[in-house]
């Protein structure tokens, strides 16, 4: 395998390279930070399909000028000591990854985030100097749309383009119904009701998407319905004990309904005095979990009438995601060898007398 100013070698045994893949986040919460983040983000053709040259005025005029100030003490609330919530929960899931999967010589963990550090063509040369000659590409996601998923596959293209030897891929698209998946996420929400008191309704939210995309084709609405579908039966929960809604919107577009905080402005209406809110769509929490939904939307129930509202935590590096994700690495790797550090040494002996 060979990129720009590697030398391959022809003695090394053979990996098979893990690349787990994440959104990103700012380096540190502060307006520049956040502003070179922002501006990697929204320059992506596939999070923003607004033709280019309208959407760069947009970009450039309207909102890096002052979203970022916007943005700093929201960050700033969430930051921890090990910096970014998402990136350092990201790292914590990789090491347990490896530990779990401490026997397994052949294997290689690099992870990477779509935008910011580590970047994805940094993490796929490590596993390039690592010899990985099968490469599983991992994107975070459970419910695939082209915004997200899509666009890791475009970074790790533009990559490999550069390179003599292209290993062979695997690309997880999705993995939103997945029962391992799927019953780490009952399991979360069990233990939470068993050290805390159950509200009346489980709200599941996920991240929302310009309804456009929904209508071009994008399979994200759908996939989170069955995300939540799945959950609800595991958790044995009637239609009414539960709801689907849709966060995050910007814009003046309509995007995926119903709306989170609209809906729970309706609850708090309706009567309904508590609610505990799961976002399945989240690997990780992230400043769209730890402040859009644990602090802003639990205002907004509260004010609209509401007395109890709850966040129930990502899934993160807990020990039931962890091997939910072994799960699906392993599924994905089936029928996958590579050749041995003896295997290795031979073959360098055979070129060595061809060439003597």
């Amino acid at each position: 395998m060979k990129f720009r100013g590697e030398e391959f070698k022809h003695d090394q045994a053979e990996k098979i390279g893990i690349l787990l893949v994440n959104l990103g986040s700012p380096d540190a919460p502060d307006a520049a930070s956040i502003r070179r983040f922002l501006k990697e983000f929204l320059s992506d053709h596939r999070v923003i399909e607004i033709p280019g040259f309208i959407w760069k005025l947009i970009l450039n005029l309207f909102i890096l000028p002052f979203r970022p100030r916007k943005l700093v003490p929201l960050y700033r609330s969430i930051w921890t000591a090990g910096g970014s919530p998402l990136v350092s929960i990201a790292k914590k899931q990789k090491d347990r990854l490896e530990q779990h999967f401490q026997d397994r010589s052949e294997f290689s963990f690099a992870l990477a985030m779509r935008y910011g550090k580590p970047d994805i063509a940094s993490a796929i040369r490590q596993l390039a100097r690592d010899n990985a000659k099968k490469v599983l590409i991992f994107p975070s996601y459970p419910q695939y749309s082209g915004s997200t998923t899509a666009s890791i596959f475009d970074a790790v293209s533009n990559e490999l383009q550069q390179w003599r030897w292209i290993p062979e891929l695997r690309f997880i698209n999705q993995y939103h119904d997945d029962a391992h998946f799927i019953q780490a996420l009952a399991d979360s929400v069990e233990s939470f009701w068993q050290t805390n008191s159950k509200g009346e309704k489980l709200i599941m939210s996920f991240h929302g998407l310009p309804k456009a995309y929904l209508t071009k084709g994008d399979p994200y609405y759908c996939q989170c319905h069955k995300t939540a579908r799945l959950l609800a039966e595991k958790l044995s929960l009637d239609e009414s004990q539960w709801a689907i809604t849709f966060q995050s919107r910007f814009g003046k577009a309509e995007w995926l309904k119903p709306y989170t905080s609209e809906t729970l402005k309706t609850l708090a209406k309706q009567g309904i005095d508590s609610v505990d809110v799961i976002c399945p769509g989240f690997a990780i929490d992230c400043l769209e979990t730890l402040e859009e939904i644990a602090v802003e939307n639990r205002d907004v129930f509260l004010e609209a009438g509401g007395k109890s509202y709850q966040y129930i935590p990502a899934l993160n590096d807990s020990y039931e995601h962890i091997n939910a994700l072994a799960s699906i690495i392993e599924q994905h790797i089936q029928g996958w060898t590579v050749e041995t550090n003896s295997e290795a040494l031979a073959t360098r002996k055979q070129l060595q007398e061809k060439l003597s």
